[in-house]
């Protein structure tokens, strides 16, 4: 039994005082990086207020998703008020330091005029149904109300940027797009087109928010309460914390990991980030390629089943498709992706003669044993979706009684009607930010379908492609990257599924192919100069120069550059047209073999440093291997093996030449 002595309180203080500056950093970053941890402070009783009303927000979505029979526009309607009502009470206009327990008069205000816009349409919906095209006055003016309270939520949620690329596309409807003579009947037609029909706001991607994406947002705030992170982390640990550049190899798969619970790059960059930056820059690795790691690796948490980023949500109800279908077919594009950022660690860490983690920085297995049951709820909404036994939101409901339940295994994480409350209140208020790009990608699509701009694009690029595809789908990438810059992925997949998407299947890509890649390329964004607030918040973390560390993680995530292409090009990537177990194992084999020679290549290390040759060889063979085809893997098979083999050679020689000297 240790003593209170002068020394151990001295080192105990030290200790917390370390623990508490590494919190206020954590929270520094977050609140600089992502805009959904800028929220009023609340202390008290409002405190307690608040909490409430968005514990009652998450069970009424609950409640709807699950058991009401609401007509559609009167729950999507509901919907959209309660986010405009709990948004203002949770955001504040602008960042920097909040007064405690203060909401000022204009965002009541604005909170009461959006929330009412809203409530007006949800409870004369029947009535304005009836009406079709002519509206009132009145019933344009309660509609642009509702718009601005809507965009005022995203620019606070969510920033600037979708914003002007929203009033981009309104611009354009109003001076080119639509065909009415008359600037008032434009205005009148895009009002009626985003507010009340189903084309702009109350279109899929809040239809899918508000049946899905928030019974899972609020799954993931229970999970986090079950200590699942703090799990993944000390696994990750043990399974390949001793080995060469352990640290990098443990961000890599918590990250994994993690990103089967939450699709945010920058909360799980800086969530498991805080922890192993640090430990990566102890055993060697430069601050840049610590953050890189760690961003490039939390980045792919949006690509990682079963729940994957919201994105993929609206993907199946734009495809028509059950959600476990699109789970299946982003298995192995996940695992390719994963496994490029896990080799060039690996590779980095033999190149610069990294060691791992010493056994008494590896935590102890056997308690981490006892608490498997923690997977649990993760693995039971996986049978759930897999096997259809239940929809999607359901299965989801389940495994938030399975965490409840599996938490009391734990007194420390127990879920106490305190921190039931808590977890609902953290579900609320993670939907706002995706429920407000919802919103405002609905009415940009929305813009989009009114003035036939699709249409217009589709013609463009197909004339100016030709019979190119390669040339379709590089324009394709750089839309998705220059809009995913500060554009949420949920967002930029709207836009390019209305706009980009249909190009590709019109140049003959299967549509499960063309969403998935303008999908990958939208996330790729948070981690793609000159915008890449993944990069920037791991780089936060590591101090390190947060342009060289985008450009170190874009490296990094090469392969999420290159398998786009591959099952693009060739869907049996995604499993369209597999004729048998025997060529999945075969696709598996030869496309980790490609991304290996790939990542070889840009580390320019196998067994010692690559000459200009080897690097180019590597290059050709894993591009060509990643490409599902006999011929191809043949090709690419023969030249990794020359690479491979010369390098060992190249090695030997090496060795015995410095033992001669």
């Amino acid at each position: 039994m240790s003593k209170n002595t002068p020394e151990n309180i001295e080192n105990e203080t030290v200790v917390l005082d370390a623990e508490e500056k590494m919190a206020a950093d954590v929270d520094a970053v977050m609140k600089k990086y992502d805009r959904e941890s800028n929220v009023r402070i609340w202390e008290g009783v409002p405190k307690w207020i608040v909490t409430s009303v968005l514990a009652a927000f998450s069970l009424f979505c609950i409640y709807v998703t699950l058991f009401a029979t609401w007509l559609e526009e009167v729950r999507l309607t509901s919907f959209v008020a309660l986010i405009i009502m709990i948004g203002y009470i949770v955001f504040p206009a602008k960042k920097g330091v909040q007064k405690v327990n203060r909401m000022p008069w204009y965002d009541i205000v604005l909170m009461v005029l959006g929330t009412s816009s809203f409530l007006y349409f949800t409870f004369f919906a029947q009535t304005i149904i009836k009406q079709g095209a002519k509206l009132e006055v009145y019933q344009i003016i309660i509609a642009a109300i509702g718009i601005i309270a809507l965009a005022e939520i995203c620019r606070r949620s969510v920033g600037l940027p979708i914003l002007i690329v929203a009033s981009a596309f309104i611009i354009y409807a109003l001076f080119w797009g639509l065909s009415n003579p008359s600037f008032t009947g434009r205005i009148n037609t895009l009002i009626r087109t985003l507010f009340y029909s189903k084309e702009g706001i109350l279109s899929t991607p809040i239809n899918a928010c508000s049946k899905f994406i928030v019974v899972f947002i609020i799954f993931g705030a229970f999970l986090e309460r079950t200590g699942i992170a703090d799990f993944f982390i000390k696994a990750a640990n043990v399974v390949v914390g001793g080995f060469s550049g352990g640290p990098a190899k443990v961000a890599v798969v918590a990250s994994a990991l993690e990103g089967m619970v939450s699709g945010s790059s920058v909360a799980n960059t800086v969530g498991s980030g805080s922890i192993t930056i640090p430990l990566m820059k102890k055993t060697g690795y430069k601050p840049e390629f610590a953050a890189a790691a760690e961003a490039a690796a939390s980045t792919g948490g949006q690509i990682m089943p079963p729940i994957m980023g919201a994105a993929a949500f609206l993907m199946a109800e734009n495809l028509s498709l059950g959600y476990s279908t699109i789970i299946v077919k982003a298995i192995l594009p996940a695992i390719l992706y994963f496994a490029g950022v896990f080799i060039a660690v690996h590779l980095e860490a033999k190149k610069h003669g990294l060691r791992g983690l010493s056994k008494e920085e590896i935590p102890d297995w056997k308690p981490l044993i006892k608490k498997v049951y923690l997977l649990i709820p993760l693995a039971l909404l996986i049978y759930l979706v897999g096997t259809s036994t239940r929809t999607i939101q359901t299965s989801a409901a389940i495994a938030i009684i399975a965490a409840i339940v599996v938490s009391m295994f734990n007194k420390e994480s127990r879920i106490t009607p305190k921190r039931l409350l808590e977890a609902l209140a953290a579900g609320a208020q993670g939907t706002i930010a995706v429920a407000a790009a919802c919103g405002i990608a609905g009415i940009i699509a929305g813009t989009i379908t009114a003035t036939g701009l699709a249409n217009v694009l589709i013609n463009g690029i197909v004339a100016f492609a030709g019979d190119q595809i390669i040339v379709a789908l590089v324009l394709t990438m750089l839309c998705c990257i220059v809009l995913g810059m500060g554009v949420p992925t949920t967002a930029n997949y709207c836009i390019m599924a209305a706009t980009c998407a249909p190009i590709l299947v019109r140049m003959g890509v299967p549509a499960i192919a063309a969403h998935f890649f303008v999908f990958y390329f939208g996330i790729v964004a948070d981690l793609t100069p000159p915008v890449a607030l993944a990069a920037y918040a791991g780089s936060a973390i590591a101090q390190s120069n947060p342009m060289k560390t985008a450009f170190v993680s874009t490296k990094l995530a090469i392969a999420a550059f290159i398998v786009p292409y591959a099952f693009a090009l060739s869907p049996v990537m995604l499993f369209e047209g597999v004729t048998g177990p025997m060529q999945v194992i075969l696709i598996i084999i030869t496309s980790l073999i490609g991304i290996f020679g790939v990542s070889a290549a840009l580390e320019g290390y196998i067994f010692t440093n690559m000459n200009p040759a080897q690097r180019i060889i590597a290059a050709v063979s894993g591009i060509l291997l990643i490409d599902p085809n006999p011929i191809t893997d043949i090709i690419g098979v023969t030249l990794i093996a020359l690479v491979f083999v010369w390098q060992f050679f190249q090695k030997k020689t090496k060795e015995k030449l410095a033992v001669s000297v």
